[in-house]
């Protein structure tokens, strides 16, 4: 389950009816005689391995203020720019803005403090077989759009195929899907193309809901709307927050719904406080950080090393009033690398991809740039349990042994590990052992020049950004390239051309991230899986096509429990590291922040919800009289 899928900034959730409803603590299995009855279990949560936590009746999640105040305002800052409200079509064209998640709601909504559980937002109550073949959702009575129309089964039918039909990546991710039919008033049955893939039920209840009556009607003008396209008219929802006003690239302020069909219901109880959230769009981090100093945003989270070192050594920090916090990320490992486009004739060599990562120093960089803040991503699922190391044994082993004809032999025999650096005799040696690899792949060193042995064409490539304070890094990495022979130009161009190359797949090398939760799941076809290689806007950025790597993440899509997940999810980490097709960056442990002190929290945050800002957080009147700001 990809945290990808996650609302933006930590958005809605509505749950829990009374055991009258016919629901079940959250049994994770039905029972033979239950099975052979024919009879629906229903139950109000789903855990894709193991009891929940909260039972049918429960108040609120253990993590919220149940008495925090609602009121206020929190100023947040966004990078880039925004040309489109339209969720159907984010990623595909235009740039949706941010917080767009926040006017609507999903079935379900996912708990803080389990792993991988979710309880029912619109939905009151889930039942699936015990084979996972089909899911059925009951929709809440109460349940209802912003303009007092009840949200029913033909929405929920309208929003699937609205996605199916216009996303590449939502075909994908719900291309199992086969079928959604209204089978009650409230309820909606979808059919699975095959049994065992136990997390689909929670990835049909994870579907943003849209409003039927409202996308098949007509605007203002009287024009049609048009699911397909990109459109800047605020969109009808059914959420906690509805879009206020907006400056398109500029600003976007939502305003919380005070009439909010579910703001009592148990899994809002202490959560969506402030009555607006105002997003600030800045096309420069530099920028953003020079407003927030200034007191024009409240909130800031930082990722780079040197501005934390060096950037927050003013009057406001020094007295108090700015407060710096890290919080911890326990619900996700990252890859964050150097991707490489293999579609590219430069890049289909593993012994090139490989020769690329000797040539970065990520230790000389690490002390230069970054403070010696960070450390080297060694795996895909670095920062959590799942990743690899050592040899494989016990289950993983014989999970790579069904495939080892078809992987590098050393997936066998090495534990993975990248080049380390740090000081001219180590820079030299792999400098050395990359022009090895790289003779070994048919290329020569003419007049110091990395040329094709046959064609006598020189190696070249582009590093491609759109964020201007990531050009140090790529100019850092640029010199070793270039020792090596190799052409290198860096270019940092606009956020919408950025997402148009990468839609078009026209580039050589990008700085690219892709988040894991702690039980991945079917969002590993969209990452590395073969069927997204060729799809316009997938996150298979990388261009793998690789029999192996499908065989594996379908594996681990049908684990039948946590411990053969963890065993597969190695197997893939093992597979993906040794084809290279990465050159692997560096991860940071915690979410660095910095605001103005007039906001609270609750005593205890919830261990997967790393901050919880500003979901869980409120306006704190008293704070901010102090602070210089009164609303």
């Amino acid at each position: 389950m990809a945290i990808t899928r996650r609302h933006l900034l930590q958005g809605g959730a509505v749950v829990a009816m009374a055991p009258a409803l016919g629901l079940t603590p959250g049994t994770p299995a039905i029972s033979p005689a239950q099975a052979q009855s024919g009879e629906p279990v229903w139950r109000h949560a789903l855990s894709l391995f193991g009891e929940v936590k909260y039972p049918a009746d429960f108040k609120r999640f253990d993590y919220v203020n149940p008495e925090a105040p609602k009121g206020g305002i929190v100023r947040q800052i966004q990078v880039g720019t925004f040309d489109n409200f339209n969720l159907v079509v984010a990623g595909v064209k235009g740039s949706l803005a941010a917080g767009v998640q926040l006017i609507y709601e999903s079935l379900m909504t996912q708990s803080l403090d389990e792993v991988s559980t979710e309880y029912g937002e619109l939905a009151e109550a889930v039942s699936h077989p015990e084979d996972f073949s089909w899911v059925t959702y009951r929709l809440k009575r109460e349940a209802k759009w912003h303009d007092g129309k009840p949200v029913t089964p033909d929405d929920v039918i309208f929003s699937l195929n609205a996605f199916k039909q216009n996303h590449p990546q939502y075909s994908a991710y719900y291309r199992h899907v086969v079928k959604a039919e209204k089978v009650g008033d409230r309820e909606i049955k979808f059919s699975f193309d095959a049994p065992g893939n136990r997390e689909l039920p929670q990835i049909v209840g994870q579907l943003t809901i849209l409003p039927k009556h409202w996308w098949e009607g007509t605007d203002s003008e009287g024009r049609k709307r048009d699911i397909s396209a990109t459109t800047l008219e605020k969109p009808l929802g059914s959420g906690p927050y509805r879009i206020k006003e907006f400056v398109p690239g500029r600003t976007l302020t939502l305003e919380r719904v005070k009439d909010h069909w579910g703001r009592d219901s148990s899994t809002n109880v202490g959560r969506n406080n402030f009555d607006e959230l105002r997003l600030e769009y800045f096309r420069d981090s530099t920028v953003a950080l020079e407003a927030f100093k200034g007191d024009q945003v409240d909130w800031r989270t930082e990722n780079s090393a040197k501005n934390w070192a060096t950037a927050y050594d003013f009057p406001a920090v020094n007295d108090k009033r700015v407060l710096l916090e890290e919080f911890p990320n326990r619900s996700s490992g990252i890859m964050q690398a150097f991707a490489l486009n293999v579609r590219r004739d430069q890049f289909r060599d593993p012994r090139v991809r490989r020769a690329l990562n000797f040539a970065f120093d990520f230790e000389e960089m690490n002390k230069q740039i970054f403070f010696g803040q960070y450390k080297r991503i060694s795996s895909y699922f670095d920062g959590t349990e799942l990743a690899s190391s050592g040899l494989p044994e016990g289950k993983e082993l014989e999970i790579l042994e069904a495939v080892r004809a078809e992987v590098p032999s050393e997936v066998f025999t090495k534990p993975y590990t990248n080049p380390i650096g740090g000081s001219p005799e180590a820079v030299r040696e792999n400098l050395r052992e990359a022009l090895r690899l790289l003779k070994e792949a048919g290329y020569e060193v003419r007049e110091r020049k990395l040329v094709d042995g046959k064609t006598g064409a020189q190696f070249s490539l582009e590093l491609l950004g759109a964020d201007p304070s990531f050009e140090r890094v790529m100019l850092f990495f640029k010199p070793s390239l270039e020792r090596l022979g190799i052409a290198v130009s860096v270019r940092t161009i606009d956020p919408t051309q950025y997402e148009n190359r990468l839609r078009s797949w026209d580039f050589d090398v990008v700085v690219s991230s892709w988040a894991e939760s702690l039980s991945p799941g079917n969002e590993q076809r969209e990452y590395w899986g073969s069927h997204a290689a060729d799809m316009a806007g997938s996150r298979n950025v990388i261009g793998i096509k690789n029999p192996a790597i499908d065989k594996l993440i379908e594996r681990l899509i049908y684990a039948k429990g946590r411990d053969d997940l963890i065993a597969a999810t190695k197997a893939l980490d093992r597979v993906l590291l040794w084809n290279h097709y990465v050159v692997p960056q560096w991860n940071y442990p915690k979410v660095r922040t910095a605001r103005w002190d007039r906001f609270g929290r609750p005593s205890e945050l919830p261990k997967y919800g790393q901050s919880g800002f500003p979901s869980l957080w409120w306006f704190d009147a008293d704070k901010a009289a102090r602070n210089g700001r009164r609303s």
